[in-house]
């Protein structure tokens, strides 16, 4: 009876692994390391109406996917990310909306002995509180402190573990004691999957400012290659075309050949004074307001002194 229990369930399972991949053109590929049944119980609350939380074996999760590739032969390209402690996220809404719900489920959590750091641990300088009995727990990790007012104070601030490093039974103990949980655990976006596409998280970070950015950088390139080697591009003809008309405009300037946009710098060869004429009521307008501006802080600040009438205040 139970082992046709177990072989129903199974058949469940591929079912479920199975009709949330033809539901869900998106989800994430999220590790799930020192993640709680409470915890993952509030992720998925939070996602209700928005996402789908699928956790299981990586050997049932593979061979569902296995046997649905000739269905959705783009599912093939999930497997070599199948491995360690991982689950799915399926999502229909913007995953940067999902993603950041996921980070905003972490929570804080105590160093545990056996735990790798994700991160460098300080502890900061400060009065611990503890009595100098607790003296060998800061001479074991070589942490210098002094006692004041008979408790413990840490001098200065400690780093005591860096990323990757392996959390001792001493360095568990002491940031117990001190009140300190330097990590957060919560679900991990490793890879995101989108309609046949597997990218890392990160691409989610970009804006389309960002994008085109780039692509306005690309063609300026693209542009300038092309009039480097004298082959006419999309991209180059506008330069090819102004850089011509700056090399007619230097031969009607040194020639006697007139043609309508050559007038002006004609002219301007001619007789520069007529420009400069020309050029003075603008910069004698433009200067107007600074003048004006100027001379009204002066004529206020006149005012002030005038209120003073000579006098101090303790005259």
């Amino acid at each position: 009876m139970v082992r046709e229990n177990k072989t129903a369930w199974k058949a469940s399972y591929f079912l479920k692994v199975v009709q949330l991949f033809d539901e869900y053109p998106k989800c994430f590929i999220v590790g799930a390391d020192n993640v709680g049944s409470r915890q993952m119980q509030n992720i998925r609350t939070s996602l209700r109406g928005k996402g789908v939380v699928l956790m299981g074996k990586n050997t049932m999760i593979r061979k569902a996917i296995r046997g649905h590739l000739e269905n959705n032969q783009q599912l093939e390209k999930l497997l070599p990310y199948i491995k360690n402690n991982v689950g799915f996220v399926f999502t229909k809404e913007d995953l940067c909306d999902i993603r950041d719900k996921l980070l905003e489920s972490k929570v804080r959590a105590p160093a545990r002995a056996g735990a790798i750091a994700p991160l460098p641990v300080i502890i900061p300088a400060q009065n611990t509180g503890l009595g100098p009995e607790k003296t060998s727990f800061f001479q074991a990790l070589s942490i210098p402190t002094k006692i004041s007012k008979g408790t413990i104070e840490i001098i200065n601030d400690v780093p005591i573990l860096k990323p990757g490093d392996k959390v001792g039974a001493s360095e568990a103990t002491l940031l117990n004691m001190l009140n300190i949980s330097p990590f957060s655990y919560g679900l991990i976006v490793k890879q995101v999957y989108d309609s046949g596409s597997i990218f890392s998280p990160e691409i989610l970070d970009i804006k389309p400012e960002d994008l085109r950015a780039k692509f306005q950088q690309g063609v300026a390139n693209l542009a300038a290659v092309c009039l480097q080697v004298g082959y006419p591009t999309i991209a180059s003809a506008p330069h090819s075309v102004a850089n011509g008309f700056r090399n007619l405009l230097a031969i009607a300037a040194t020639t006697e050949v007139e043609f309508k946009e050559a007038a002006t710098i004609k002219e301007y060869i001619k007789d520069p004074s007529k420009f400069a004429a020309a050029a003075a009521p603008a910069a004698a307008a433009a200067a107007a307001p600074a003048a004006a501006a100027k001379e009204a802080a002066k004529e206020e600040s006149e005012e002030e002194e005038d209120d003073d009438m000579g006098f101090g205040l303790f005259d």
